[in-house]
C-alpha cells in the first residue's frame, strides 16, 4: 500500500508518517514545496518514506493551482497511492480540489483540516465519495480529531444525552508550527453559530471565559472557539447543546488573544497581513516558553444526560505531552484502519461520524493513549 502526505515535512505531516511506520507496512510519499527538507526527512524517516515535489498554492492563497505542472503532478502522485492525507493547511484557504481528484480517482481520503468553511465545502461531496466507493474522513487528529471520538465515547454511555462540553487545552506552541498558530487567529475572525439550547446561537470567539480544571495543568480558562466540532457534534448526536471552548498555557496568552479578539478591528483581522504577523510574532514567543511550559495537550469531554431515569455525567479526560505528535497518532489510527480495510464507509464524514468507538479503543490501546472516563450522577 503506498500512501500520499500532503504537506508531509510539516510538523503535523511528519508525525502522521512517523505514525504509519510504526504502526502500518505502508510505503510513504511525503509531498511538499521544499526540496531539500522533504529530501531530508525523507532520509530520517528511512527506506520506506520518499520524497516527492507535489506543491499546492501558497497557504495564503485562496485556492489550489489549477493550471500547469502542479495540476498534473498532483493527479499523477494521487493517482498512484491507495491512501491520500491532506495536511497542507492553513485550510480556511484551502478548496476541495484534492478531495475531488481523490473521488474521481477512487483513491480513499483523510485530512487534518480544523476550519469550519473547509468541513462544510468537503462534506458537501458526500454523495459523490458514496457513489465512487471512496472512504472520505474529514477532521482527523487530536482537535477535532481525538477529542470527538471521546464525545462519541461518552455519549454512548448514555440513554438520552442532551449535553456536550468540549474544552481543549495547549501547552506553548503544542509543538507545532506556524501554520496552527494561523488556524488560531483565523478562528477570531468572526462571531459564530453554536448550537446551543435547542438552536443555532451567534457566539464571540474568545468570549465567555470559564474556568475548567483538567488533568495536568489544573484549572485553566477556555473561551468560545470556532471549530468544526461546533457544528459535526449537533448534526452527529441528538443533544440540545454543543460548547467548544479552548485555552493555552501559559496564560498569559489566553489574555493577550482574548484582548486581540475584543478590541482588534474586525477588518484588520481578516487582514491576511495581520494574521501573518501575529502568527510569527506568537511563534516566535512559543519557541522561548516552550521550554518551561512544554508543548502538550489536555482534553476534556462532558457529556450530561439521562441513564437509567437519573440525570447523569459522562466526563472524559485526556493528556498527551506533545500536542503534535498526538495529533500524527489520531490521523494515523484513522490512515492504519482505512489501509486495512477494517474501516470502509463511502461517503465524506466527519471522524466522530466514520470511527465506531470499539475502533477507536482499539487504536488507542495500541499506541498506548490513555483515556479516563468517569461516570456520575448529578
Amino acid at each position: 500500500m503506498q500512501v500520499l502526505i500532503l504537506g508531509g515535512s510539516g510538523r503535523i505531516g511528519s508525525n502522521v508518517a512517523a505514525d504509519l511506520l510504526a504502526h502500518t507496512s505502508a510505503d510513504i510519499v511525503i509531498a511538499g514545496r521544499n526540496p531539500s527538507g522533504g529530501e531530508k526527512l525523507s532520509q530520517q524517516l528511512g527506506e520506506r518514506v520518499k520524497f516527492a515535489i507535489v506543491e499546492l498554492s501558497d497557504p495564503l492563497s485562496h485556492s489550489l493551482n489549477h493550471g500547469g505542472v502542479d495540476r498534473d503532478r498532483l493527479e499523477a502522485a494521487i493517482s498512484s497511492a491507495d491512501l491520500v492525507i491532506h495536511c497542507a493547511g492553513p485550510f480556511l484557504y484551502r478548496d476541495t480540489s484534492v478531495l475531488e481528484i481523490c473521488i474521481a480517482r477512487g483513491v480513499n481520503y483523510i485530512d487534518v483540516s480544523d476550519h469550519p468553511s473547509f468541513t462544510r465545502k468537503a462534506l458537501a461531496h458526500r454523495a459523490a465519495a458514496e457513489a465512487a466507493g471512496v472512504t472520505a474522513v474529514v477532521n482527523t487528529g487530536i482537535f477535532p480529531g481525538i477529542s470527538n471520538s471521546m464525545v462519541r465515547r461518552d455519549v454512548e454511555q448514555l440513554d438520552k444525552p442532551e449535553k456536550i462540553h468540549l474544552s481543549y487545552v495547549v501547552a506553548g506552541s503544542g509543538g507545532a508550527g506556524v501554520t496552527v498558530m494561523r488556524t488560531t487567529f483565523l478562528g477570531l475572525q468572526r462571531p459564530f453559530q453554536a448550537w446551543l439550547e435547542g438552536q443555532w446561537q451567534t457566539v464571540k470567539p474568545y468570549s465567555d471565559r470559564e474556568v475548567v480544571e483538567f488533568p495536568t495543568y489544573g484549572k485553566v480558562g477556555v473561551y468560545w472557539f470556532d471549530m468544526p466540532e461546533a457544528f459535526t457534534l449537533p448534526a452527529t448526536f441528538p443533544v440540545e447543546s454543543v460548547v467548544t471552548k479552548f485555552g493555552t498555557v501559559p496564560q498569559f496568552y489566553n489574555h493577550l488573544t482574548w484582548s486581540v479578539a475584543r478590541w482588534w478591528h474586525p477588518k484588520l483581522l481578516q487582514a491576511r497581513a495581520t494574521i501573518e504577523f501575529l502568527s510569527r510574532v506568537s511563534h516566535f514567543m512559543t519557541d522561548v516558553s516552550d521550554r518551561f511550559s512544554g508543548v502538550g495537550v489536555a482534553i476534556r469531554s462532558e457529556v450530561t444526560g439521562q441513564k437509567n431515569g437519573q440525570t447523569v455525567r459522562c466526563c472524559s479526560t485526556l493528556v498527551e505531552s506533545d500536542t503534535a505528535v498526538a495529533a500524527g497518532a489520531g490521523t494515523g489510527t484513522v490512515a492504519a484502519l482505512i489501509l486495512s480495510e477494517k474501516l470502509k464507509k463511502p461517503g465524506v464524514w466527519a471522524v466522530e461520524q466514520a470511527l465506531p468507538t470499539d475502533m477507536f479503543e482499539g487504536v488507542m490501546r495500541d499506541r498506548g493513549i490513555e483515556i479516563q472516563q468517569h461516570l456520575s450522577p448529578m
